[in-house]
């Protein structure tokens, strides 16, 4: 059996997981709203680019990976 549709179907039931989570602790870790991050507002268009979060998700997913792979 080829293995590539068993990664497709891992990496889309944890884009569930982390969304479902995201959503339910979103209302408790205010993720996109943290000081840092860019909002301007004109009056037709709004530009929003998160800086700091974008730096927190990465540190994060850096120590995530780096467990796993220290123990594999």
């Amino acid at each position: 059996m080829n293995t590539f549709p068993k990664v497709l179907i891992t990496i889309g039931v944890l884009c569930i997981v982390i969304g479902g989570l995201w959503l339910l602790l979103g209302r408790f870790i205010p993720l996109g709203k943290l000081p840092g991050d860019i909002l301007i507002k004109r009056e037709n268009s709004t530009f929003y680019f998160p800086v700091m979060t974008s730096i927190i998700i990465s540190i994060v997913l850096s120590l995530l990976f780096f467990v796993i792979g220290r123990f594999r």
